[in-house]
């Protein structure tokens, strides 16, 4: 599985890939963020989470240095025992949160995807 950025004829790279870049422009490839290191830009924890996901739940909002251009990502951390600065990478898991636990059919839709975990 990849954490797929998305470059554009501009030069910008945003995460997740749209079909348009922020200055409407084309998409022109793909850029795997989990070959990459990011530093956390904040943090927080959340001690109220969703039906199926984790008590606490480590959040933090990251950023990737790509080629000079600056991308910026959302996710789950490993550990709650980071600080802001701190450098990440992205861990391949099964399931981010429970399947049954919500309200979808787990089938109706993914449950991988990446958290990040201190260097």
């Amino acid at each position: 599985m990849t954490m797929d950025a998305t470059r554009y004829e501009d030069g910008s790279i945003s995460y997740p890939g749209h079909p348009r870049g922020p200055g409407g422009s084309e998409p022109v490839e793909t850029i795997d963020l989990s070959e990459y290191t990011a530093e956390i830009v904040t943090w927080t924890t959340s001690t109220a989470t969703p039906p199926g996901v984790r008590e606490p739940n480590h959040l933090a909002i990251v950023e990737f240095d790509v080629d000079g251009e600056s991308v910026r990502a959302i996710g789950q951390l490993t550990t709650g025992d980071v600080e802001t600065g701190d450098e990440v990478r992205p861990v391949y898991v099964d399931e981010l949160r429970e399947p049954g636990a919500g309200i979808r059919v787990p089938e109706s839709q993914e449950w991988d995807g990446y958290r990040f975990e201190p260097v």
